[in-house]
């Protein structure tokens, strides 16, 4: 079995950055672009309404730097992501329960997306901003309803249609969703080579996500001065109200993902008879470092060792699953980039038929496998799921200012969600544990 380094390694070009306490410079930035976006407004009389406007233009200069620079190696981090998701986590419990295990994390995955889209349609969040103006738009167009009727006529032939026949022009086109499922579909075929074989492709596909992490981290450096440019050229225009709209979006995903935790609570209560709230106190360890950390795989350790002193879970599947898990089963991102989407498409005041939901569904569930386990991680693949939407990607920077306090709670749900695939998949592939364990306990 090739030994295949995990994507937490890769994180080591960001440490620098977290170190330094990026998050609290992009708040910083946030605030003071805020209070410069106030006085530009020309409705304060300081500044001529001309003037506002060319000022306006020049702060989002770092903005549409950033977003360039993730826009040009999200294709290949995805590709590379995926890959070694699927091929580094390949080992003979893939043999035994395997292919159980990624059924039950793509259907979590679907179940955190439904709930983010019940809860996002519901409560409209994006009205409110809408209502204000929407985010500002620098493309020259967004298409989302160009196709709706061929597709409500035609449905089998636009499934059909997921699978490219062409994966260069799915790459040079945007389009994401072909891109991931054929991603996937390599990254399997690549786990039935012999290893002599497989062992360049998968040296060929860490040296891409390590360049894509360095990249990453030079896009990074620029983002508390993207917030602050971005949040000054947004407010000269629109005004304060804009952080209302904000306000009411983080509520909702918040809601969306404690929802989802009561999910997972359901599980331990009804497959395996266990008590939820002594649960969560045997997981608490593990909950607050990734909220601590908004990594899942900064915590891959004490998580395994959580889920083996205090759930009883045999090594070898704590092993397999909580890697795997920190790789692919992303439900908190996954809510996260569904309520986004539709967010940001109300925001636009873009109408997205069932269609449209449907495709978003499937987009999400498919790129939440290729989301980096590292703060941030969720908004550079959300671009992804954004442009395949047609939803303009411009007002993904507002988003940037907010997201670490949003990805401390999805991290924490991240965790807990392989947590309880770890204790699920022991009950019926795991060993016997020792009595001191949760299992015993309860």
């Amino acid at each position: 079995m090739l030994e295949i380094r995990p994507l937490n390694n890769l994180s080591v070009h960001l440490e620098r950055l977290i170190k330094g306490r990026l998050w609290l410079k992009v708040i910083i930035g946030l605030v003071l672009g805020a209070g410069l976006g106030v006085l530009l407004n020309p409705s304060t009389g300081l500044v001529s309404e001309e003037l506002s406007l060319g000022l306006a233009n020049w702060l989002d200069l770092p903005g549409q730097i950033f977003m360039r620079l993730v826009q040009m190696i999200m294709i290949p981090l995805i590709f590379a992501s995926i890959i070694s998701g699927i091929v580094g986590n390949t080992t003979e419990n893939l043999k035994t329960f395997g292919w159980r295990l990624l059924l039950y994390f793509i259907f979590t995955t679907a179940i955190s997306i439904i709930i983010g889209l019940l809860v996002t349609l519901i409560m409209k969040p994006g009205q409110y901003i809408f209502k204000l103006g929407g985010f500002p738009n620098t493309s020259l167009e967004h298409s989302v309803s160009t196709e709706t009727p061929i597709l409500m006529e035609n449905i089998p032939t636009t499934i059909s249609n997921l699978i490219p026949n062409n994966p260069l022009e799915s790459i040079l086109m945007g389009e994401m969703l072909g891109v991931v499922i054929f991603t996937i579909i390599i990254g399997v075929a690549i786990t039935q080579l012999h290893n002599e074989t497989a062992r360049p492709i998968i040296r060929f596909t860490e040296a891409i996500q390590k360049i894509c992490m360095i990249v990453v981290s030079w896009a990074m450096i620029l983002v508390p001065y993207a917030v602050f440019g971005l949040m000054a050229a947004l407010l000269s225009r629109t005004g304060i109200d804009i952080f209302l709209g904000l306000g009411y979006y983080i509520v909702v995903v918040i809601i969306g993902l404690i929802l989802l935790m009561i999910f997972y609570l359901v599980l331990v209560l009804l497959v395996l008879k266990k008590n939820p709230f002594k649960f969560l106190q045997a997981i608490r360890e593990p909950q607050l470092l990734a909220f601590s950390t908004a990594s899942s795989a900064a915590v891959m350790p004490i998580s395994m060792k959580t889920a083996d002193e205090k759930l009883g879970v045999s090594s070898n599947i704590s092993d397999f699953v909580i890697p795997v898990g920190a790789t692919i089963n992303m439900d908190g991102t996954a809510l996260f980039q569904c309520v986004t989407t539709i967010f940001m498409a109300q925001a636009y005041g873009i109408e997205l038929s069932l269609i449209n939901l449907i495709l978003i569904t499937f987009t999400v569930v498919a790129a939440s496998i290729g989301t980096p386990a590292i703060p941030g991680g969720g908004v550079i693949i959300l671009a992804s799921v954004l442009q395949s939407t047609g939803i303009p990607i411009d007002g993904l920077i507002v988003i940037i200012g907010i997201d670490r306090i949003l990805g401390m709670f999805r991290t924490a749900v991240n965790v807990t969600g392989d947590l309880t695939a770890c204790m699920i998949f022991n009950k019926f592939y795991g060993a016997i544990s020792n009595t001191k364990a949760f299992a015993d306990k309860t």
